[in-house]
């Protein structure tokens, strides 16, 4: 199965990086979910949770934003947060 290359990055550093099967997130206009082959796109975010379903299983990852933009394209998507914190399942950062 084809797989996204994640980043989700805050403005005090980046939070986590690494493979997934899906990565929703709370677009300006509704939640968009991002599965590998999806259209490029740049979305503004407002406060939310974003979550990311790792490649290898295991728990999905969440965390609470505050806004910010999410950019996928060529199955690269980076998730950039105004701010961040931490919810149920969250992973420290690493890849």
């Amino acid at each position: 199965m084809a797989q996204l290359e994640v980043d989700v990055v805050a403005a005090d550093g980046k939070v986590w990086s690494g493979t997934a099967r899906l990565v929703s997130a709370p677009a300006a206009d509704g939640d968009i979910g991002i599965l590998a082959g999806h259209t490029p796109i740049l979305s503004v975010l407002r406060p939310g949770a974003v979550r990311v379903v790792p490649a290898g299983g295991g728990a999905p990852l969440s965390w609470d934003v505050d806004g910010g933009f999410l950019s996928v394209d060529s199955d690269l998507v980076t998730v950039v947060v105004d701010s961040v914190s931490g919810s149920a399942g969250t992973a420290p950062t690493g890849r």
